[in-house]
């Protein structure tokens, strides 16, 4: 069989048929942008990427195009709706053609795009920084520091050229009540791809000379909604977050809160919002001095003088005070001592008692003692000379009749018998 071969540009034709064949609609893609590039005529050059959720490997590319009539529709839309430039780094959901060229080769040209998708997109991302922050424990650390007062001395982060910054500066320094404000400029790139960087740098100059600021404020002059991207990164978030003065931004629009808004110590709309803050502070901290100030030249004049009086007062009533003091100590004393001498009177008739009346007491006790002794005496020898056993000695005999005395003949018949003691032992006896 013979072979027969085409030529490139045959070949390629080939593919451009038979994709417009396979493929003829408009399709809806998900893809992140990683180039876009325009050119003198106004054409959107781009390249689409896909990544692996979990390697963030590269799986899929193809260039694109808007052409410059669709282009000069999308872009402001797109910008419109999301408060995002339209640049590389974000995901969007377009609605495409696929072509084939025979020269340049696949492509696929842009002919819609739902910002919907891409906000979606931004919303995820900035909750994801942000819990990430408080996972580090640093979300609120900001927020917590006290603002100074007064907070006189102010470094600005912006950049050099912004009339916003001309606006923050004028407000602060043509102020209503003629407050002073020391502020130094730290310039910063306010819009692009090198925002993140540019006022973390910002930071770190004022973090070298840290003692001689009070508060720090972010505020960016003017521009589009679009170009806040720069300020939802996790790199400035968690140094702002961390940073040891309170931030105070005004960088973007009423309806706009990017994360540095959400981590700031103070989120205020604009450059002179931010200055009207301060103003507004200064106000109040002066309001607390004039209070201050009218207490010491007004109220505590009263007050000493009210406090003299009662003091003059209390000065009046010492003698009298005292009088009665010593009146009452003299009545204490006089009462004191008619106890003392009292129990000295008890004391002196109690030694009277012991040393007199007791040596009489003891003698009576003594004489009666001896009295009862010889009453003793004399009963003793009268129980000794009725003793049975001496009256048996001298003669005398017992008789008993079951062992009870017999005192009369009556009590004993015939038969009966007796028992006869003496006073060396006894005998029996019967009675006839």
């Amino acid at each position: 069989m013979e072979n027969r071969s085409m030529s490139l540009v045959e070949l390629n034709n080939l593919v451009r048929r038979s994709i417009q064949a396979c493929l003829p609609d408009e399709y809806w893609i998900q893809a992140e942008l990683s180039e876009v590039r325009t050119n003198y005529s106004g054409h959107c050059y781009l390249e689409f990427i896909q990544k692996d959720p979990v390697s963030n490997a590269l799986v899929a590319k193809a260039r694109g195009i808007i052409w410059s009539s669709v282009f000069a529709r999308l872009r402001p839309f797109f910008e419109r709706e999301t408060g995002q430039a339209f640049v590389s780094g974000i995901k969007v959901l377009v609605r495409v053609t696929v072509d084939f060229h025979e020269l340049y080769g696949y492509s696929l040209t842009v002919v819609d795009i739902d910002p919907t998708y891409t906000l979606g997109d931004m919303a995820r991302r900035r909750k994801e920084i942000l819990r990430r922050l408080e996972e580090e424990g640093v979300l609120g650390l900001n927020k917590e520091l006290p603002l100074p007062e007064p907070a006189q001395r102010v470094a600005v982060i912006s950049s050099a050229t912004a009339a916003g910054y001309g606006d923050f500066c004028n407000q602060l320094q043509h102020n209503a009540f003629g407050f002073v404000f020391y502020t130094k400029l730290f310039p910063a790139i306010m819009q692009g791809d090198r925002v993140e960087q540019s006022v973390i740098s910002a930071l770190e100059k004022i973090y070298s000379q840290l003692d001689r600021w009070d508060v720090v404020v972010i505020i960016r002059g003017g521009g589009a909604t679009s170009d806040l991207s720069g300020f939802d990164t996790y790199e400035l978030a968690t140094h702002c977050a961390q940073f040891p003065l309170p931030i105070i931004t005004g960088i973007g629009h009423e309806r706009d809160d990017t994360v540095l808004d959400m981590i700031s110590h103070t989120r205020v709309k604009t450059p002179t919002a931010a200055a009207e803050f301060l103003v507004n502070r200064m106000r109040e901290s002066a309001e607390r001095l004039e209070a201050c100030a009218d207490f010491l030249y007004h109220q505590l004049p009263l007050r000493i003088e009210k406090m003299q009086q009662q003091l003059d007062a209390c000065v009046h009533r010492i003698p009298a005070k005292v009088q009665m003091r010593i009146q009452k100590e003299h009545f204490r004393q006089e009462r004191l001592a008619g106890q003392l001498a009292s129990a000295w009177q008890a004391r002196r008739m109690k030694e009277t008692y012991r040393l007199e009346v007791m040596p009489r007491i003891m003698e009576r006790v003594a004489y009666r003692l001896e009295s009862q002794i010889h009453r003793l005496e004399m009963l003793e020898e009268r129980v000794k000379a009725s003793s049975p056993d001496l009256l048996l000695k001298k003669g005398y005999s017992l008789t008993l009749k079951n062992g009870k005395v017999v005192t009369s003949v009556l009590s004993l018949k015939p038969g009966d018998e007796v028992v006869t003691r003496v006073s060396d032992g006894q005998f029996k006896s019967k009675v006839l």
